[in-house]
Parts: C-alpha cells; structure tokens; sequence
C-alpha cells in the first residue's frame, strides 16, 4: 500500500520537477564524459571508428564495453570477450523488472525505454517519490548520458591516434575506476561487500594462468558462492 502511493503519478509533496531535472542532468553528464576514455581505450584496442561508436550507440552499457574491449586487447576470443560483456549486462534486466512497475510506461515505447535502462537511469528513477518524477529522472538521465557518451566515444575514436599510447596515459584504467566509484556506494551490507570483493580476488587471482576474457566469466561465481555460504551459515546457527 505504501508502495503505491508513493509510486502515483500525480499527488502532492513530491519532489518538484525541477530538482530531479537537476540531478538527473548531473548524473548524466558526470559519466557521459567518461565515453572519452572508452572511445580512445577501443581504437587503441584494435577496433575501427564504426565498429566503437556501433558498441557505444547499440551496447550502450559502458562496464560491458570496456570489458569486451579489454578482453580484445588482451587478446582474448571475440567469444570470451562477448560472453563476459554479457554477463556483465546481464544486471540490466534485473533493473529492468523493477523499472517496468515503477514506470508503467505505455507498452508501445517499453521497447524504446529498454535501450536507457542501465545502472544510472535505474538508480536516479528508484530514487524518485512518485511515477512522474521516476519518468522525469528516467528519461533525462538516459537522453542525457546517452548523447553525450556516444558524442564523446566519437572524440575519443578520433583523438585516439594523436594521444597515441593509451596505456602510458593511464586512461585504459579509466572506464573500469569510473564503475568502480559507481558501484561502491551500492555496497551496503556484508553479503554485497563479500561477494564484491571475492569477485576482485577471483578475477585478479586468475589473471596471470587463465586466457584474457575468462577471469570475469569466473568471477561471476562469486556471488552464488557467497549466497551459499551465507544460507549455510544462518542454517547453522537457526539448528542451534
């Protein structure tokens, strides 16, 4: 019931229309600019101009972009590669479950609205009081992370060969620090905490003995691991 209310499309004392502009506009163009490095990070990775700004215009979910061309660059299979970038976007269509209730866009645009449904666009709506200012946070947050990410995976393409060395500038780092300073805060109890940090050791661990691409595969056995040890352990001390 609570739910409900909170989620309905019109009412009083919600959050005015203005202020969620505001931060959805600030989320967007925050991580918008990031597609710099991405843009540079692929061309230096081997892949032409067409084949980046296609990632970035139908992928359009920067952990999994930079995963792929890591794994590229790294010079893992396409297979490998494309397989940890979609198990890396595989999360997007948790969010989406969730978006589509909160929303309850018409159906002839979910398939339009699904494109933008990514970590941020879910984030700035979940966080929205009523149906109409998740809609407004939705939609500006996506139009804007979307343009601005795909105009500067454009520069970045472009710049890539007068920046010439992407390693020496350190900005093959960049795409995977910004989703780390996502994803922290997000981290708020000791499951998420455990099952985050089991996955660094696993993919770092593995790095050094396995071909590039399949550390990340097997550090999505981090979660299931630490969800086991956790019901054995509440099982343990509920026998008690």
């Amino acid at each position: 019931m609570a739910e409900t209310t909170a989620l309905k499309d019109a009412g009083t004392g919600g959050k005015p229309d203005r202020a969620v502009i505001r931060d959805a506009l600030g989320v967007g163009v925050a991580v918008g600019l990031s597609g710099f490095a991405f843009g540079v990070t692929s061309a230096g990775s081997g892949l032409t101009l067409w084949q980046t700004c296609a990632l970035s215009l139908l992928v359009f979910t920067g952990a999994s972009q930079f995963a792929l061309v890591g794994a590229l660059a790294g010079g893992g299979s396409p297979f490998t590669a494309a397989a940890g970038a979609f198990f890396l976007g595989v999360r997007n269509a948790f969010y989406g479950l969730r978006l589509s209730q909160v929303l309850a866009l018409p159906r002839a645009v979910r398939p339009f609205a699904a494109q933008w449904v990514i970590d941020e666009t879910a984030a700035v709506a979940l966080a929205q009081p009523t149906r109409r200012t998740a809609r407004i946070g939705f939609w500006v947050t996506g139009l804007t992370l979307y343009v601005l990410w795909n105009l500067t995976t454009l520069l970045g393409a472009l710049g890539a060969e007068a920046i010439g060395d992407t390693d020496a500038w350190g900005l093959d780092a960049a795409g995977p620090a910004v989703f780390l300073a996502l994803l922290a805060p997000m981290l708020k109890t000791g499951t998420e905490r455990a099952a985050a940090g089991l996955a660094v050791l696993l993919g770092l661990g593995l790095l050094p003995v396995l071909p590039a691409g399949v550390p990340v595969l097997l550090a999505a056995l981090a979660a299931p691991l630490v969800l086991w040890a956790e019901g054995r352990r509440r099982g343990q001390g509920a026998g008690r």
